[in-house]
């Protein structure tokens, strides 16, 4: 069992945070990308590098797993994951920043990258990558817009 919390943009110092998760859009369909290794779906997001400021993580990871070109990115809270569901293992919290993003270019979709296709959607699939977890994230966004 995961669960997940939400606090405000400053809860936590940004080398604190490991995960930056970008619910993005291009207009009013939400996009999802597909990685090279697996069947299921998932949001764009990723590991923060070190010294890396979350909010270049996120620029990073949209770009790398949408092709997004141009977009407007705004972080919505910091999140926080803890418990086992046979993906994610975090007995301790485990913080993350989570974004919208409204993407007004695509570019092609690096080749060199993890991802192997990106879908348009008015809701999430039911085959998520981690269904415990994106689900929660999704509609917090979804709520604040």
């Amino acid at each position: 069992m995961v669960r997940i919390e939400f606090y405000d943009v400053d809860y936590v110092p940004n080398d604190n945070l490991k995960y930056a998760v970008i619910a993005a859009q291009q207009g009013e369909k939400w996009i999802i990308c597909r990685h090279k290794e697996r069947t299921t779906w998932e949001m764009p997001g990723g590991h923060r590098e070190p010294g890396e400021d979350i909010h270049d993580t996120a620029r990073r990871e949209l770009y790398e797993e949408t092709g997004a070109a141009d977009f407007d990115i705004k972080p919505i809270c910091i999140y926080s994951v803890t418990g086992d569901d046979g993906l994610i293992h975090n007995p301790k919290p485990t913080y993350g920043m989570l974004f919208h993003a409204q993407v007004k270019i695509l570019s092609e979709l690096p080749k060199d990258m993890e991802m192997a296709e990106i879908q348009f959607c008015d809701k999430l699939p039911e085959n998520l990558t981690y269904p415990q977890i994106q689900p929660f994230l999704w509609q917090k966004v979804k709520d604040q817009k």
